[in-house]
């Protein structure tokens, strides 16, 4: 038995993932470029400046949020998302950067990835029932 979606949590799910898609475009996008804002902040993060590593993210993101983007993947796209985000908290843990802005900001388009996904897919919710 697979649980219902009602209409305003179908469009609430849209429009989180919607706002996390269009987020990891613009992220992505900028890193293909790359501006040397994108090359400077990855020499202070401690990759160096290099422009193929930022083209190499840039392209990793675009990839996996498109695959999020689209419905029959984006179960995959939420789990590879998981892993870029969680990569990208890793670092910021590492450098010591501030808690709430900097660290749980991963973390926070996570809950975004998978609450939209949860709120507008019926088989995610069936797999992962929220119980009272």
């Amino acid at each position: 038995m697979t649980a219902q979606v009602s209409r305003s949590a179908r469009w609430l799910g849209r429009v989180l993932s919607g706002v996390v898609i269009l987020f990891m475009l613009f992220d992505g996008a900028v890193k293909l470029v790359p501006w040397p804002i994108v090359t400077e902040t990855m020499d202070r993060m401690g990759y160096g400046s290099s422009e193929s590593l930022a083209r190499s993210l840039g392209a990793i993101s675009l990839v996996c949020t498109l695959l999020y983007a689209i419905p029959p993947t984006s179960f995959v796209g939420a789990i590879l998302l998981t892993g870029y985000l969680g990569g990208a908290m890793a670092s910021h843990v590492r450098l010591g950067s501030p808690l709430f802005s900097h660290v749980l900001f991963g973390f926070y388009l996570g809950v975004m990835v998978w609450g939209g996904l949860w709120l507008r897919d019926r088989k995610l919710r069936a797999l992962m029932p929220l119980r009272s």
